[in-house]
């Protein structure tokens, strides 16, 4: 496919397009698994996957189109992932959009615009510490994480968590104004202006894009695929357990690992369908990849 590069496509990387052990659901009969490429190492041993098919095609269309990873990683963690092989992406959104890096580097305006807008609308992050210190013990809670000094996290025991501990922590960190998210083992508490998608339509404004395509599998992804043209959402995951749906971003039926490989599909076919659309004059609709 030629390149064109009105088409920004902004994803989530874990359990979107990146898979550790746990979370491959490979289903199949054993020779029937997909091959796999490890694309994360940490502490000398292998942690994050996709499948080599998605893996080629992701280079592919990191090549046609503005590709730009959006994860709430902190930096350190994200530079981790070798998504690209020794490609660096020209953008790239970490800490869930508090920091946007340009060929790697962080933007110093772009981050300190987002701490003004915390700090104009939030609590203050020590008061959410000092709940989690408050109302959690070892018996559930593995470890207390605070990332980039934005946002903090607990790793828990799910089937140890108390039933209404969520449900309450969530009502009181909203009234605070942040937003609560249960992934896997972990339970995040993100201020409500720190966005994947405000930093999304910065990106999009520098790259001069006309269609933002996005995919991901958590409540922390919400705002980034209602703010794109079109999305999609794997059949794991927060979004998918709760139903959470809109006119515009199709839930996948793929699980794990496979969902990654059918995304990337999804987001070459459309960029494709978008590049003919613009070749050909023709009507503005945008094209059906199934």
């Amino acid at each position: 496919m030629t390149a064109d590069r009105t088409v920004l496509v902004a994803s989530d990387l874990d359990r979107t397009l990146i898979y550790s052990t746990a979370a491959l659901a490979l289903g199949m009969p054993d020779p029937q698994a997909p091959r796999l490429l490890c694309v994360e190492v940490h502490e000398s041993k292998p942690l994050s996957y996709l499948t080599e098919h998605a893996a080629a095609q992701l280079r592919r269309l990191a090549a046609e189109t503005v590709f730009v990873p959006t994860t709430t990683r902190t930096r350190k963690q994200y530079q981790r992932i070798r998504l690209l092989g020794d490609h660096t992406p020209a953008y790239a959104i970490c800490a869930n959009g508090g920091h946007l890096l340009v060929d790697g580097v962080s933007d110093p305006d772009w981050h300190a615009g987002v701490l003004r807008r915390v700090a104009d609308a939030c609590a203050p992050l020590a008061e959410i510490r000092a709940y989690f210190t408050a109302t959690t013990d070892l018996s559930w809670v593995r470890k207390h994480r605070v990332a980039e000094d934005l946002f903090a996290y607990l790793v828990v025991e799910r089937e140890r968590m108390p039933l209404d501990w969520l449900e309450r922590f969530t009502d009181w960190a909203g009234d605070r104004g942040w937003t609560v998210s249960l992934q896997g083992r972990k339970v995040y508490a993100v201020p409500k202006p720190l966005t994947k998608s405000a930093a999304v339509r910065e990106v999009a404004r520098r790259a001069g894009a006309t269609l933002t395509l996005a995919a991901g599998d958590s409540l922390l992804d919400a705002d980034l695929l209602l703010a794109a043209d079109r999305g999609w959402r794997p059949g794991h995951g927060e979004l998918a357990d709760t139903d959470w749906t809109a006119p515009h971003v199709e839930a996948l039926a793929e699980w794990g690992v496979a969902a990654g490989e059918e995304i990337v599909r999804r987001f070459r076919a459309a960029a494709e369908g978008h590049l003919a659309l613009r070749i050909n004059g023709a009507p503005t609709a945008l094209p059906d990849p199934a």
